[in-house]
C-alpha cells in the first residue's frame, strides 16, 4: 500500500511534514483532519503527484490505481456529459478501442491469430463489465443529481459546480484501488450527499478523504489520521472515538511531563547545592546528564502532542427586536427566472422557529430565499411579513450581499449605519480578522474569508428574521461549531438552506422539503423526524438515495391531489392539542432512547478496543471485559426493542 518514507515539506518558515513516515492502512475509509493551515490539501497533492516533497519519497505499489478529484474540471471534455463520464473508465475505454480496431482489421484479415486475440480481449472486456459501462455511468450520474435531459448536453454548458460533480462521477466510474477526495461534498446538495455517502461505504478499495462535514466524517471514516505540527497521528477508530483517544493521550503525556519536571527540579536542586563540592562532584555530573536525558524526553512528549494552530470564531448575535407571532406567510408562490422552478409554495413561519430548507440542487431553494427577500421578482403568489419583522439575507453568492470593491470594514458598516469603525473592526476581530486585514478589499479574500465578512455584516444588522443560504460553505469545523452555538442562542427566527446535516440537526426546529416535481411540505422536528413523518404520510424521502432518484420529474394530477389531501389531514390533527402533546411526548421518549443507544454503542466500541489490547494470557481480564461487553450488548438489544415499540406508538398517533 502507499507509504510515506521520511517525507518533509515546508513553505517558508512553516513546516507541513517533518521527516514523516506513514503506511496508509489497506481497505480503510480514512478521514484526514487537522486545523486550517496544517497542510491537509498539500499532503493530498503530494500523494497525487501534483506537488513534490522537499525530501523523502512516496512509495506506490506497482499495480495500484490511484483516483483523485482534480482541482479544476477537464478543459477539453467530450461532446456530452455521458461520454465524458465514461472517460473515467480509461482502462475499459482503451480496451474497447482495441476491440474496435481489431474488428476493422478482421474485415480483411481472417487469420486464426487475429480471431484468438479478439476472443481474448472480448472475454476480458466482458469480465470487467465493459458492456455495462453506459448503464453504470447513467446510474452514477443519476445518484449525483444529473437529470436524464442533462446527459446529452455539452459539459461546457454546465456551471462550475456541475462540472466538478462530473469529475466526481468519472472517479467513481474509474473504480481505483486508492481513492483520494478533498472536500468531496462541496458541490453537492443533500440528496446527492446521501447517495455519495452510501456509495463510498460500499467502496472496496482504500479511501482517504478530507472534509469539514462532521456528520460525513462520523458516518464514513473507520480510521482517522490527524495532521499537525509536521506529523501524522493515526487512530484505527471513527472520528469521534479518535478525538477521545487523542484527548486521553494528551492527558497521559501531560501527566508524564509533570512527573518528569518534578524529577528534574530535584536533580537541579542537588546540582545547585552540591555541584561545587569535590565529594559530590561525580554525583552532580551524573545528575546533569540525567537532566539532559529528561529534557530530551520532555521535547519528545511535547512534540508528539499535535499543535492545534487553529483559531476559532467567537461571536454572538445581538438581542433582536421582538416581532409579531407570525413572522412570514407565503401563499401560492411561484419562483424562477424565464420559467417557474417551483409553484404553489405555501409556508407559514412563526416567531422563534428555525426552519431548514432541503431538496436537490436546481429545484429553487436559493431562488426561494431570493424571491422572499425581493432580490428577484416573484412569478406569482404573495409573501407577507408580520409585525416588526426585520429580514436580513445571507447569500452563498457573496456578490449578492458584499461590495467586492470596498474593504471589510466598509462592508460591515453598510450593514448598520449606526455603528462606527472601532465597533466594526471589533466585530471583524471576532471573525478572525486582525489589524490591517480589516482594511483589505473583499475582492482579494478567499472564499472562507468572504463568508466570514458576510456573517459579520449579518451580526451587526440586528435583524430578527435571518435568511441564510449555505452559511457553512468555506468554513472550517471549529467555525461551523461557533456558528451553531450562536444560532442556538439567537432568539429571533431563521430560514436557511444547508447541505450540512450536522448543522441542520443542531439548529433546526422544522424541515421544509422541496421536491423536483414541485411539491413542498413543512415538517416539525429534525431530519429523522421528517423521515419518519414522511413515511407515515406517503411523502417522498429525499434523504433516501434509492427512493429519491426514482421520484418522477413531472407530477401528475392524481399525485398533487393526494398531496393536498394529506396536507389537509395533517392540519386536522395539529388542531388537537391533546394529540399533539402525546406526539411530542412520544418524540421525546424516542430521542431519549436514541441517546441511550448511542452511549451504549460507544461503550461497546471502547470495550471492544480494550479487549484487543489485553494480553492473550491474561484470562481473567479477558473474561471480565467479555462479560461487560455481553451486558452492554444485552442493554443495546433492550433499547432496540423499546425503540421499535415507541416508534409503533408514534406511527399510531400520527396516523390519527
Amino acid at each position: 500500500m502507499i507509504s510515506l518514507e521520511n517525507v518533509s515539506k515546508g513553505f517558508g518558515d512553516k513546516t507541513i511534514l517533518d521527516n514523516t513516515n506513514f503506511l496508509f492502512p489497506v481497505g480503510k475509509r480514512i478521514g484526514l483532519v487537522g486545523p486550517n493551515g496544517a497542510g491537509k490539501t498539500t499532503l493530498l497533492n503530494i500523494l497525487c503527484r501534483i506537488e513534490e516533497a522537499d525530501s523523502g519519497k512516496v512509495l506506490y505499489p506497482s499495480n495500484s490505481t490511484l483516483g483523485y478529484l482534480p482541482q479544476e474540471p477537464n478543459p477539453t471534455p467530450c461532446d456530452t456529459v455521458l461520454e465524458e463520464a465514461e472517460v473515467g473508465a480509461d482502462a475499459l475505454i482503451k480496451l474497447r478501442e482495441r476491440l474496435s480496431h481489431l474488428v476493422q482489421k478482421m474485415n480483411t484479415d481472417h487469420s486464426d491469430k487475429l480471431i484468438e486475440e479478439h476472443e481474448r480481449l472480448e472475454n476480458e472486456f466482458r469480465q470487467k463489465n465493459g458492456y455495462a459501462l453506459e448503464a453504470n455511468a447513467k446510474s452514477i450520474l443519476s445518484g449525483l443529481g444529473f437529470p436524464k435531459e442533462m446527459l446529452t448536453r455539452s459539459p461546457k454548458d454546465l456551471s462550475g459546480g456541475w462540472r466538478m460533480r462530473l469529475e466526481l462521477a468519472k472517479i467513481f466510474i474509474k473504480e481505483p484501488d486508492f481513492l483520494i477526495l478533498d472536500e468531496p461534498t462541496n458541490h453537492l446538495d443533500l440528496p446527492s450527499l446521501m447517495w455519495v455517502e452510501k456509495y463510498l461505504k460500499s467502496f472496496k478499495g482504500t479511501l482517504l478523504f478530507v472534509s469539514h462535514d462532521r456528520s460525513l466524517l462520523e458516518k464514513l471514516a473507520n480510521h482517522t489520521i490527524l495532521l499537525g505540527g509536521g506529523q501524522i497521528e493515526s487512530y484505527p477508530h471513527s472520528f469521534s472515538l479518535a478525538l477521545e483517544k487523542r484527548e486521553e493521550k494528551i492527558a497521559q503525556e501531560a501527566a508524564q511531563i509533570g512527573n518528569i519536571l518534578k524529577k528534574r527540579k530535584h536533580m537541579e536542586d542537588f546540582v545547585t547545592r552540591f555541584g561545587a563540592k569535590a565529594t559530590k562532584a561525580r554525583q552532580a555530573q551524573s545528575r546533569v546528564k540525567m537532566i539532559a536525558k529528561l529534557d530530551a524526553k520532555i521535547d519528545y512528549l511535547g512534540g508528539s502532542t499535535m499543535e492545534s494552530g487553529a483559531q476559532s470564531m467567537s461571536f454572538s448575535l445581538p438581542e433582536p427586536m421582538q416581532s409579531g407571532r407570525e413572522v412570514m406567510d407565503v401563499q401560492n408562490l411561484a419562483i424562477g427566472y424565464d420559467k417557474p422552478l417551483a409553484s404553489e409554495l405555501n409556508l407559514t413561519i412563526e416567531r422563534g422557529q428555525k426552519v431548514a430548507i432541503i431538496g436537490a440542487n436546481g429545484i429553487g431553494k436559493s431562488t426561494f430565499l431570493k424571491s422572499i427577500t425581493g432580490y428577484i421578482p416573484n412569478l406569482g403568489g404573495q409573501v407577507e411579513f408580520g409585525h416588526n419583522v426585520d429580514a436580513v439575507y445571507f447569500s452563498q453568492n457573496h456578490e449578492d450581499t458584499l461590495d467586492f470593491d470596498s474593504t471589510c470594514v466598509d462592508n460591515v458598516l453598510s450593514g448598520n449605519s449606526k455603528i462606527g469603525v472601532p465597533e466594526a473592526r471589533s466585530v471583524l476581530g471576532a471573525f478572525l480578522f486582525s489589524g490591517d486585514d480589516t482594511l483589505k478589499k473583499v475582492s482579494v479574500l478567499s472564499g472562507g474569508e468572504k463568508s466570514r465578512v458576510a456573517l459579520a455584516k449579518v451580526l451587526v444588522s440586528k435583524g430578527n428574521f435571518l435568511l441564510l443560504d449555505e452559511p457553512t460553505n468555506h468554513l472550517d469545523m471549529s467555525s461551523v461549531d461557533a456558528l451553531i452555538e450562536t444560532i442556538r442562542l439567537f432568539k429571533g427566527t431563521i430560514l436557511f438552506v444547508s447541505h450540512d446535516r450536522n448543522f441542520i440537526d443542531s439548529v433546526c426546529s422544522h424541515i421544509f422539503v422541496m421536491l423536483p416535481d414541485g411539491r413542498s411540505r413543512l415538517f416539525e422536528g429534525k431530519l429523522a423526524d421528517y423521515e419518519s413523518m414522511a413515511k407515515v404520510q406517503g411523502f417522498p424521502n429525499v434523504l433516501d438515495p434509492d427512493e429519491f432518484v426514482s421520484i418522477a420529474d413531472e407530477p401528475n394530477k392524481e399525485t398533487k391531489e393526494k398531496a393536498n389531501t394529506q396536507a389537509q389531514s395533517r392540519l386536522s390533527y395539529t388542531e388537537s392539542k391533546e394529540l399533539k402533546r402525546k406526539i411530542q411526548s412520544s418524540k421525546r421518549r424516542l430521542q431519549k432512547i436514541e441517546s441511550e443507544q448511542e452511549a451504549l454503542q460507544l461503550q461497546k466500541e471502547t470495550i471492544t478496543a480494550q479487549l484487543t489490547e489485553i494480553s492473550p494470557s491474561d484470562f481473567e481480564a479477558i473474561q471480565a471485559k467479555s462479560e461487560e461487553l455481553q451486558r452492554i450488548e444485552t442493554e443495546i438489544e433492550q433499547c432496540e426493542e423499546s425503540w421499535l415499540e415507541e416508534s409503533e406508538t408514534l406511527d399510531d398517533l400520527t396516523s390519527e
